[in-house]
């Protein structure tokens, strides 16, 4: 299943007519709490993630203080964001990591981004694309459902779609793709109530999602 040249620049002008300028909603300072903070964010919302990493990181601001934060103390002050328990421990491992493996800098490297604890191709593409500018294409649910929805893919591995999206999209557009997908998802097109009747992209949409 592809669409055609066409119709993927049709959907990258209706999503940037939309959406002109898109950033992450997660609040930072540094790559290394945009990190912390995209760590957090699996199952949880911006808006909830964002209240606990100030407070978070009002106490443990850099790989430094959070490699020495007692696990007890992280697994409090996060707990809001659930999963609390694996979160804790990936989020003090990978202080410690960036620490021994880095010199306390967060890699600008995706080979070495996910080998840190906690961190997957869609946490470390977050991070090189929002706090060091380089183009990539993040695969959260919103971008997984409407890629398929879309017939941009129809695969169902997240790496398998970050890759077949690489293929077919400009690599100017990546970045801002999946941001716009991102707040597409959460505007309109629900994963169980899409707003279909108000679609922009209704007409091009391959399986006009019920």
């Amino acid at each position: 299943m592809a669409l055609s040249a066409f119709k993927i620049t049709k959907i990258l002008e209706i999503l940037r007519g939309r959406y002109p300028v898109v950033k992450t909603q997660l609040e930072h300072e540094t790559a290394f709490q945009l990190l912390v903070a995209t760590i957090m964010s699996a199952q949880c919302t911006d808006r909830q993630v964002n209240k606990v990493s100030k407070k978070l990181f009002e106490k443990y601001p850099d790989p430094e203080a959070l490699s020495h934060a007692s696990l007890d103390n992280i697994k409090q002050i996060i707990y809001s964001t659930g999963f609390y328990n694996n979160k804790a421990k990936n989020i003090k491992a990978c202080a410690k990591a960036i620490l021994e493996r880095h010199e306390g800098m967060v890699p600008e490297d995706i080979s070495k981004l996910v080998n840190l604890p906690g961190v997957g191709r869609k946490t470390a593409n977050v991070v090189l694309s929002a706090a060091f500018g380089h183009q990539a294409i993040v695969v959260d649910t919103h971008v997984l459902r409407i890629s398929r929805r879309l017939g941009l893919t129809d695969k169902t591995d997240p790496v398998k779609v970050e890759h077949e999206l690489m293929q077919i999209i400009p690599k100017v557009s990546w970045s801002d793709l999946s941001l716009q997908l991102i707040y597409f998802g959460r505007e309109i097109c629900d994963a169980k109530k899409p707003l279909c009747q108000d679609c922009p992209l209704f007409k091009i949409c391959l399986t006009k999602a019920k």
